[in-house]
């Protein structure tokens, strides 16, 4: 039987709900990028988005909650474009870590980039415990696991090693975003990459 005109049903308000969520989360992440995390407040982002506050609050419990999910949303969408990259290399692990750097090189070197998301609201939240910093953490770490699968299909003696290196290097070009121009930061990175794979050997 067809619906009466304008009645709502489970389907569309379960899609009204997402769509309110996703303004609210859009937006939140934007302004935690540009603006940092501490100087955003829960007023701004319901002005910025044009929703109630009680609508906020109907989907994050607190700001912890929606500044772990803007670090969530980050960690994905990093995380796709890591593996959309693997995709194309799965038998050249070093074909595959020099695209990375590429690709992490273009990041880096945006006008817009403000550094790693990750980083960024790590240094603003020291709490081990804190939901945000917890989501950080586990993105670096992750970051290093999948670096150290690289390093071992490279065949290096100390696969784990050279895995800490390239972190350290990847993490470094983040906060060095600031003084890298957009031209220098991807060959900087491969460079550094293929010295330390060729050191590791």
């Amino acid at each position: 039987m067809q619906q009466e005109s304008g009645r709502s049903t489970p389907n569309s308000k379960a899609g009204e709900a997402t769509d309110v969520r996703e303004r609210i989360l859009e937006t939140a992440s934007g302004l935690f990028y540009r603006e940092g995390v501490r100087a955003v407040g829960v007023d701004l982002v319901v002005a910025a988005a044009g929703v109630a506050k009680t609508s906020l609050y109907r989907y994050f419990r607190t700001k912890d909650d929606l500044i772990a999910a803007f670090l969530q949303r980050e960690d994905e969408d990093f995380w796709r474009t890591w593996d959309e990259v693997a995709g194309r290399y799965r038998d050249d692990p070093a074909g595959e870590l020099q695209a990375h750097m590429d690709w992490i090189g273009e990041r880096v070197g945006r006008p817009n980039y403000r550094g790693c998301p990750q980083l960024n609201v790590a240094a603003e939240f020291p709490q081990a415990d804190h939901p945000a910093r917890q989501v950080a953490t586990a993105h670096k770490l992750e970051l290093r696991r999948r670096l150290f699968d690289i390093a071992e299909r490279l065949g290096v003696a100390r696969a784990e090693i050279l895995a800490g290196q390239l972190a350290v290097l990847i993490n470094g070009a983040f906060v060095s975003s600031p003084i890298l121009s957009a031209a220098e930061a991807k060959d900087l990175l491969q460079q550094a990459a293929s010295a330390l794979v060729q050191a590791a050997r």
